[in-house]
């Protein structure tokens, strides 16, 4: 009777273990969706220093304490840099822009940015600065904007004012509210 009663005890267990184990599939769509919903990266990279080359020019020049890669996201795949960001573009005629900021996301299919926290904007060659706290930058079509409060630097100028727009190099400049001491010159 003992026998017969461990016999069944084993064939409960067997069963169960065979049913454990055809249950536990990996669906790789769930899989998946597990890692997008929590956000979690499928790279993480530290002191990021990239150079992005066009036909052997250098064309932009990227400094980050941290990195990390959300390009496993379907619907909007990003890297964010939650360490702050320092992004240098050279253009063709020699000038070259940088971008700084506290944090950054990049969007990788829209190719938009946003920066925010100590941002700074600088154009090297007319000496121009834009300062702000959170700015969107258009990669695509070389455009910036904020709606925050900004302090703009040119030709020995400083404007001060709530929303700014213009190309990624500070010209063709919008402003929507605007204070500040200009210096006109007497002729």
């Amino acid at each position: 009777m003992k026998k017969k009663v461990l016999h069944i005890q084993q064939s409960i267990a067997i069963t169960f273990v065979i049913a454990m184990l055809f249950s536990c599939t990996n669906d790789y769509k769930k899989v998946e969706d597990i890692f997008s919903r929590k956000s979690i990266p499928i790279g993480e990279a530290t002191n990021v220093f990239l150079i992005h080359t066009d036909s052997g020019r250098v064309s932009s020049k990227l400094k980050a304490p941290l990195l990390y890669d959300f390009g496993q996201r379907k619907i909007q795949p990003y890297n964010e840099f939650p360490k702050g960001i320092q992004i240098t573009t050279f253009k063709k005629n020699g000038d070259s822009i940088t971008i700084t900021g506290d944090y950054a996301i990049t969007f990788n299919k829209t190719s938009i940015s946003e920066i925010r926290g100590n941002v700074v904007v600088t154009n090297h060659k007319d000496n121009s600065v834009l300062k702000t706290n959170q700015l969107f930058w258009d990669q695509k079509t070389k455009y910036i904007f904020t709606e925050k409060k900004f302090t703009f630097t040119q030709n020995n100028n400083q404007y001060q004012g709530v929303g700014f727009d213009a190309k990624d190099d500070l010209s063709k400049s919008v402003v929507k509210t605007l204070s500040g001491t200009i210096a006109l010159e007497n002729e």
